[in-house]
């Protein structure tokens, strides 16, 4: 059920000022909300059947696919890589991959030049020994990563990174220990699709893990070989193209504004996780900009 908005608020969407009587009030899984006219959502909310109590959880299922069209039915291009460890500023790239939807691909074995961890060989399953024998050398293999992703980004090509600060810092910050121009310099690192930002913002209270691997599950995206940069690209690549597809709110939004929004949302999100942390008493930090890290700034 869709009303004219009576009061004036900000758009849940894309985040906007709406003027009243100007947008749209949408009852979305039992919570009003506002919306500009071309951000409301394009499908119908799952009505509360009579078996479930009053204020009851939905059913933790993604709304159906609309037929809009926007950027998730033209080319995309999915990073990831695979490292030696977790934190982005000091860990080394291992693999690479940039997988495009038209059906190229690019991928990349770097020996690091260090051992890798066992514990990170148990999740890619990398090891030294394979890196050292089959990998090309760190300082080549960033600058042409580097210099692929640039060439999608003057393009003007979405690029789809899954938790973007992670991967886009990483590089970075290999490019910075290498000597190498950073991607920032070669290309405007926009527009970034990040589907963890977007699905966060857009079913806040779904409750579960929000993986790459978890999400695809949710959204019936088919992911094979998990933790092989290909095969994350292309999972991550399809994600979006499936959340575009659902949330018409994301989809019909221009790449670029929907860059600006997602910036916006993460920096509500974090403020969020840190606010809910203060209240339990722990340790408060919000993880500083999207799609990257500042360097000088501790993970």
């Amino acid at each position: 059920m869709t009303l004219v908005n009576k009061y004036a608020g900000t758009c849940s969407a894309c985040k906007g000022r709406v003027e009243a009587e100007a947008g749209t009030r949408a009852n979305v899984d039992g919570a009003w909300q506002t919306y500009h006219h071309e951000c409301a959502p394009a499908w119908e909310p799952r009505p509360q059947t009579q078996t479930q109590p009053e204020g009851a959880a939905q059913p933790t299922v993604p709304p159906q696919r609309g037929s809009h069209d926007g950027w998730h039915r033209r080319r995309l291009a999915g990073f990831d890589t695979e490292t030696t460890g977790r934190d982005p500023k000091t860990v080394r790239i291992v693999s690479a991959s940039i997988v495009a939807s038209d059906g190229s691909e690019k991928s990349f074995l770097i020996d690091p030049g260090m051992e890798i961890p066992a514990e990170a060989t148990a999740i890619h399953g990398i090891t030294t020994e394979y890196a050292r024998e089959h990998g090309a050398p760190p300082r080549r293999t960033l600058d042409e990563i580097a210099d692929a992703l640039a060439a999608e980004l003057r393009a003007g090509t979405p690029l789809v990174v899954f938790n973007a600060p992670y991967d886009l810092t990483l590089l970075e910050a290999e490019l910075a220990r290498n000597g190498l121009t950073p991607l920032a310099a070669r290309a405007p690192v926009a527009p970034v699709i990040d589907p963890l930002v977007i699905d966060r913002q857009m079913d806040k209270f779904r409750k579960g893990a929000r993986t790459l691997e978890a999400q695809c599950q949710f959204y019936g995206v088919p992911i094979t070989h998990a933790h092989d940069a290909a095969a994350d690209a292309l999972a991550a690549m399809n994600l979006a193209q499936v959340i575009g597809a659902t949330y018409a709110a994301v989809g019909t939004l221009d790449a670029v504004r929907l860059h600006e929004a997602q910036a916006r949302w993460k920096a509500e999100q974090e403020a969020d996780r840190a606010a809910y942390r203060e209240r339990r008493g722990e340790k408060s930090y919000a993880e500083p900009e999207w799609p990257t890290r500042p360097l000088a700034t501790s993970a």
